[in-house]
């Protein structure tokens, strides 16, 4: 049976589901891919819930059935946003978000279907004398590929050398 260990021993192991890249490893023009996840009824239901978002587009069965443009009810497009950048998500240690630009809702997505994330590296500059600005962009898709949301991601990120990129 293991043994209590202090903290500082621990500080020497890699932390798991972590990444490291810093600005000379962003390569333009790079694209992954994400798995894909189906939208429940529940999860759609607990994330309006949380924030509020009770329009009858998302929120109510009969009034999407009967007086909606599309027949069913929508996920709130701030879900597609948060779902579809969580499916690319990393734990980037030397990434800090700047914002994000360009956000479009293409085409509704609905209770039940099922989605995934393409990222791909745009641009990269210097703007600190620490940092140089990444940008990203991600499409989310529904089965079977079909464009439902775009944006880009603005990312600060850590050089490796520092002193390259100073003025």
């Amino acid at each position: 049976m293991p043994e209590n260990t202090p903290v500082e021993k621990h500080n020497d192991i890699k932390l798991y589901n972590t990444e490291d890249w810093l600005y000379e490893d962003f390569v333009i023009g790079q694209k992954d891919r994400s798995i894909s996840r189906t939208i429940s009824e529940g999860e759609s239901m607990m994330f309006n819930g949380l924030v509020l978002d009770m329009h009858p587009y998302v929120g109510d069965e009969k009034f999407a059935q009967e007086q909606g443009l599309f027949g069913k009810r929508l996920v709130a497009g701030a879900m597609v946003f948060s779902l579809g950048l969580g499916l690319m998500a990393n734990n980037n240690v030397n990434t800090f978000s700047y914002g994000y630009d360009k956000l479009r809702f293409i085409k509704p997505v609905f209770i039940g279907d099922t989605i995934y994330t393409i990222r791909t590296h745009l641009n990269k500059q210097p703007k600190y004398d620490e940092m140089g600005l990444i940008t990203v962009s991600y499409e989310v898709y529904k089965q079977p590929g079909e464009l439902v949301l775009y944006c880009e991601h603005l990312q600060t990120v850590k050089y490796r050398d520092s002193e390259s990129f100073k003025k």
